[in-house]
């Protein structure tokens, strides 16, 4: 994705219905989360709100894909917007508002398929999928994206990319740091 492509889709996540909703501040943060950090879609959808703090910057991701925790630094900018969520989210929930972070309207947890469904929307609406597209962008992409950026980044600031690799692997919660290595083949730039 390019930066517009990533600002597109957030402005039509705040289009979502009800305009007086939750739902597309939800959209909204999430894709934001997962375009800046490089988290997996269930890593974000199960974060609780104990894992979340937002006066140190810092996510704690538990029981990632291969059963291990990592904690997940922000950038100011990204803790000011997760701020303005959990304030949205209060103010529109209240007592009613769950042990997620991210929530559906009513306060319930995010199901994957439904946020696959809103993205798969969303790309349409965007013009990054056609109308009867069955492949195209998904959700994951957003992860792939922000691995090649971070590559790309140390590579053209002339810094070692070799020497980097396993502290983006241990940032993105990869098992081995040969799985990150992957994205160094993708990445055409890079190769």
């Amino acid at each position: 994705y390019s930066d517009a492509e990533i600002d597109r889709l957030l402005v039509a996540a705040q289009a979502l219905p009800p305009a007086d909703g939750l739902r597309r501040w939800t959209y909204h943060h999430l894709f934001g989360l997962l375009a800046v950090t490089g988290l997996r879609l269930s890593e974000a959808i199960n974060l609780q709100c104990d894992n979340v703090d937002l006066e140190e910057g810092v996510l704690t991701v538990r029981e990632t894909k291969f059963g291990k925790s990592r904690l997940v630094p922000l950038h100011a900018t990204t803790r000011a917007a997760l701020h303005s969520y959990a304030v949205r989210r209060e103010a529109h929930l209240g007592s009613h508002c769950g042990p997620h972070f991210f929530v559906a309207e009513r306060g319930g947890r995010l199901l994957h398929q439904y946020v696959h469904r809103v993205f798969w929307r969303l790309s349409r609406e965007i013009g990054l999928r056609g109308p009867g597209d069955h492949s195209g962008p998904r959700v994951h992409d957003l992860r792939h994206r922000f691995a090649v950026r971070t590559l790309l980044t140390w590579h053209r600031e002339g810094m070692d990319v070799e020497r980097l690799l396993p502290v983006l692997s241990t940032y993105l919660g990869h098992t081995c740091v040969r799985d990150t290595y992957w994205y160094l083949s993708a990445c055409p730039d890079l190769m």
